[in-house]
């Protein structure tokens, strides 16, 4: 094996290369447990699970408004009709593939955001997404909102959490970003672990770009020695990919890990064609990995201040296409489950005629729930993060 020199591993390193920020850490596995048990999270601190739906999810097939008339108009064939919903009142129901949401709804513990959005939408999905994890409608911004908490509250490399080796947009600060949880990651050689051991103490002749790839390693030995205790384990064949994720954030949870913020996401909701059969089933795996990582934690006295938010870039627009899907459209519904959520109706609903150019017309932004999750979860001053002078909803309890 080559011999490493802690000066030629760091002029020559690229541990950061892959994350492309210093300070960056992807975590392996090793020491979890003595993590949790030094710092355990505190008693009754909240924990917020983001989950990110990519490609632009159809709100108005997802929170159906089946008592209207414009909705079976504009959608002949591709609309649910009402004996096949999920009544949640006399007006809106769920998709028929939601039957674990309508159980948080019963309960009262699903609060449904209506007519999500921001100021003058764009249709593209690099855009808009971007827009939603940065927090920043108005400008392109490198920081998201995320990572701007993580800059303003301290330099703990496990405060908040993404499972996955790519680290989104919103988890992204200037100086500080969330740890990359990856299971399938391989756990170093006991050899090259011993090799590499000693590359994070500082040393007075190190460069500023030196000093902050020994930063990067620091905090990646953090991590590693935070979660190493959970093992790794391939998904067995037709896995629900979400749910496997909630499934390493709920053995964080019960473990006391001091992370307030995980970062989950699924994908394949660019529903241009074939919707219906496509939505319902990508619905059917959302609400399935979901509903079931919010009842097991609420069975563990810390998986009861774990709140979940659930977005995605647009909704789409009202009136179905000529290959029985939908376009990139604007507003949506965004979803806020978990035991202390107060439960119900937040937003006004859209109308489906009183339109913009085909689309939706916002009547909540983003940014207010994200203060909102911020101030009442976290329990931070969200003012870095999001703005000053938000509007809350009164989601959480």
């Amino acid at each position: 094996m080559p011999q490493f020199t802690r000066r030629r591993f760091l002029v020559g390193s690229s541990v950061l290369g892959a994350l492309g920020l210093a300070g960056g850490s992807v975590i392996s596995w090793d020491e979890l447990h003595r993590k949790a048990a030094t710092s355990p999270l505190a008693t009754g601190a909240g924990i917020l699970v983001l989950v990110t739906m990519y490609g632009g999810n159809d709100g108005i097939n997802t929170v159906i408004p089946y008592a209207d008339n414009a909705y079976h108009d504009a959608r002949p064939e591709l609309s649910y009709q009402p004996q096949d919903v999920l009544h949640l009142d006399g007006q809106l129901g769920l998709n028929p593939a939601m039957k674990g949401f309508a159980e948080l709804w019963n309960k009262q513990n699903l609060a449904i955001i209506r007519g999500v959005g921001y100021p003058h939408p764009d249709h593209s999905h690099f855009r808009s997404m971007d827009i939603w994890q940065t927090a920043s409608p108005d400008s392109p911004v490198a920081t998201g909102w995320i990572g701007r908490w993580l800059d303003a509250t301290g330099d703990d490399p496990v405060r908040a959490v993404n499972i996955g080796p790519v680290l989104p947009q919103l988890v992204l600060g200037e100086k500080h970003t969330a740890a990359a949880l990856d299971p399938t990651t391989t756990p170093l050689t006991p050899e090259l672990s011993t090799a590499l051991a000693g590359l994070a103490a500082t040393d007075p002749h190190d460069s500023p770009a030196q000093a902050q790839v020994c930063a990067g390693y620091h905090a990646e030995q953090t991590v590693t020695q935070t979660f190493s205790w959970l093992g790794t384990k391939p998904a067995a064949p037709g896995t629900n990919p979400l749910a496997a994720q909630l499934e390493l954030v709920g053995r964080c949870v019960k473990a006391g890990v001091p992370t307030q913020v995980y970062s989950v996401s699924m994908g394949g909701f660019d529903t241009h064609a074939d919707e219906r059969r496509t939505q319902q089933q990508l619905l059917g795996r959302f609400d399935q990995a979901v509903s079931a990582f919010l009842t097991d934690m609420s069975g563990h006295p810390r998986g009861r201040d774990v709140v979940v938010l659930a977005y995605s870039e647009f909704g789409r627009r009202v009136r179905a296409n000529a290959s029985q899907g939908t376009d990139h459209g604007t507003a949506g519904p965004v979803f806020v489950a978990g035991a202390p959520v107060k439960g119900g109706w937040y937003g006004d609903e859209p109308s489906l005629t009183d339109l913009d150019n085909g689309d939706l017309k916002t009547t909540v932004d983003f940014r207010d729930i994200y203060s909102e999750l911020l101030h009442r979860v976290i329990a931070t001053d969200p003012g870095p993060a999001v703005g000053v002078a938000r509007h809350e909803l009164g989601v959480i309890t």
